[in-house]
């Protein structure tokens, strides 16, 4: 399948990687960062320089950008050079109201649209091993299957367009709010003179154990506090969209707003490009 990918960065190189490695022929397009991308022209990818060569040479079209407003911006790029019969897949988080409005206004382009936002991080990226929440028509999933398939070690069908969005929002307030809570935790800990190594060595035979916890302290107790591989800006958008969404069908909480507290107060202080398990380092926890 002839595949334009829009996003080659963090998430998205390990994802191009491993859809060359299954033999598609895959077209990517300048990034702010250029590494990454010459990295992926070295392994067979195609580069052009703007998305209307993009769109003139792809099936199969993949986002994986950091928002909603940009996703809408590369559609908007694109559009003008769309044909009926491609598929566009959003594999970032974003917000399951404006994937739907997309969905309609590109159906009436006989363009299909799909969302297939992913579980995992970079290093499930780069090993194929990601798990996906798709949200799309059933036909449309077996067209776009097999390059899934290629990405993730798990494939779920969730819905139409918005159901896949909806099911990631849901899944990531989980991890943003252990992650927010594993920081209040050891801040707390730090505080009080308790050692984290010690305290860390018993959580990991209890209930408290996780996949964030292991992320963000094991590298923390030596002096690496990047070990969660997710920004804070991209915890508080998620956190912003999720709430919304619960807001919308009256279900938002006291403890969704804490946690979202947590993230505001990050953005407010200026590290939003920060990764999430800086939250306990004790250069950006002075108060």
């Amino acid at each position: 399948m002839q595949i334009g990918f829009v996003g080659a960065g963090l998430m998205g190189h390990g994802m191009v990687v491993n859809l060359l490695k299954a033999g598609n022929e895959v077209t990517v397009i300048a990034h702010r960062n250029p590494a990454p991308i010459e990295d992926l022209v070295g392994r067979g990818a195609r580069k052009v320089a703007n998305l209307g060569e993009l769109a003139q040479q792809a099936d199969l079209i993949m986002i994986c950008v950091s928002n909603s407003n940009v996703v809408q911006d590369v559609i908007e790029g694109l559009r003008p050079h769309l044909r009926a019969g491609q598929v566009i897949l959003d594999m970032g988080t974003s917000d399951p109201a404006v994937n739907r409005r997309l969905a309609s206004e590109l159906g009436a382009q006989g363009v299909e649209f799909a969302e297939a936002p992913v579980m995992g991080g970079p290093a499930q990226a780069a090993d194929g091993e990601l798990g996906a929440l798709v949200g799309a028509e059933p036909e449309t999933l077996e067209r776009i299957r097999p390059v899934l398939e290629a990405l993730c070690a798990s494939v779920s069908h969730v819905g139409p367009v918005g159901a896949g969005q909806t099911a990631k929002l849901i899944s990531n307030y989980l991890s943003i709010g252990t992650a927010a809570l594993i920081s209040d935790v050891f801040n707390v800990a730090r505080k009080a003179g308790v050692e984290w190594d010690k305290l860390y060595a018993a959580m990991l035979t209890g209930s408290g154990n996780s996949v964030a916890l292991r992320r963000m302290i094991e590298p923390a107790l030596r002096g690496d506090f990047d070990g969660y591989a997710f920004t804070l800006a991209n915890a508080h958008k998620d956190m912003g969209y999720y709430t919304a969404l619960a807001g919308e069908r009256g279900l938002r909480s006291g403890l969704a707003d804490a946690v979202k507290a947590v993230y505001d107060k990050a953005i407010a202080a200026g590290h939003g490009e920060q990764r999430v398990s800086r939250l306990i380092d004790p250069k950006l926890n002075q108060d």
